[in-house]
């Protein structure tokens, strides 16, 4: 790899350290135990923790009970996904507007107590179609978005991950859903979670810290890379997911993250050594 790091030492200022989730604490069901160790040195520094997945399959409360399962002894304020992104905007910005989910029965019940008029599938039209990371996917599912969208409904899509890794390789994503209906419709959704300003946003908002005061840990160029090189966060990328080291090669000047480390192993020996 061609990739060189500047100097480390402006991590140690930073006050807010958001984490990616699969592919960079833990990789499917395989746990990274220098993640769990590194964020417990971060919190014993007194600094601030945040998980962030485009993963929005499933509910802010899964992922407590599952890292802390884990071992990761998360609060609930410390977790937020691209389905909570994508239900503030729908709350602030379409509030009242029906919606057609593609999503997990987790995600559908999620929008429901969010207060967000949900759809069957059976309607002719609605005003708004959001598709995401759905494992229980159907062709009917498929063809009711795809008409909703060709009879005028707003397209919006909870993240763009093609692919999402588990320990046995690549399964088809949020964004590979969503090529499917534009493929059909020719209509692109405006997509929410990483890379895109309302996560950014929405973490300024209820952290309090502005973007100079974060830095993003993530597998991903495209996703975690993007959103901190995009918005003003500082953006670290780790190996231990779907990245490789030509991918990294190969970027763009403008999109190569601020750091590359092989894991957050790397990363805690050299903030806690």
């Amino acid at each position: 790899m061609n990739f060189v790091n500047p100097d480390t030492a402006p991590l140690f200022d930073k006050k807010l350290y958001i984490f990616d989730m699969d592919g960079t604490i833990y990789l499917g069901s395989k746990i990274f135990p220098f993640a769990i160790r590194f964020i417990n040195n971060l919190r014993a520094a007194g600094k601030k923790i945040l998980f962030f997945t485009n993963n929005a399959s499933h509910t802010t409360d899964f992922y407590v009970n599952k890292l802390t399962k884990l071992g990761f002894s998360p609060t609930r304020e410390e977790i937020m996904t691209s389905g909570d992104v994508t239900i503030e905007f729908l709350k602030r910005h379409r509030q009242g507007k029906s919606v057609y989910l593609v999503g997990t029965d987790e995600l559908v019940e999620n929008f429901r107590e969010n207060g967000i008029p949900m759809l069957s599938g059976k309607e002719e039209c609605g005003d708004i179609v959001v598709t995401s990371f759905d494992t229980t996917l159907t062709y009917e599912k498929l063809d009711n978005a795809c008409r909703m969208v060709r009879n005028g409904a707003e397209y919006l899509s909870t993240h763009p991950d093609f692919n999402c890794p588990t320990e046995s390789g690549f399964i088809p994503d949020s964004g590979a859903i969503a090529a499917f209906v534009t493929a059909s419709t020719g209509k692109t959704p405006t997509y929410f979670g990483k890379p895109h300003k309302e996560t950014i946003e929405m973490i300024c908002e209820a952290t309090g810290f502005d973007c100079g005061e974060m830095c993003i840990f993530g597998d991903r160029l495209y996703t975690d890379i993007a959103v901190g090189k995009r918005h003003g966060v500082t953006a670290i990328l780790v190996l231990s997911g779907e990245t490789t080291t030509e991918d990294v090669d190969a970027a763009a000047a403008a999109d190569k993250p601020d750091y590359v480390f092989d894991s957050l192993d790397d990363v805690d020996k050299i903030m806690f050594k």
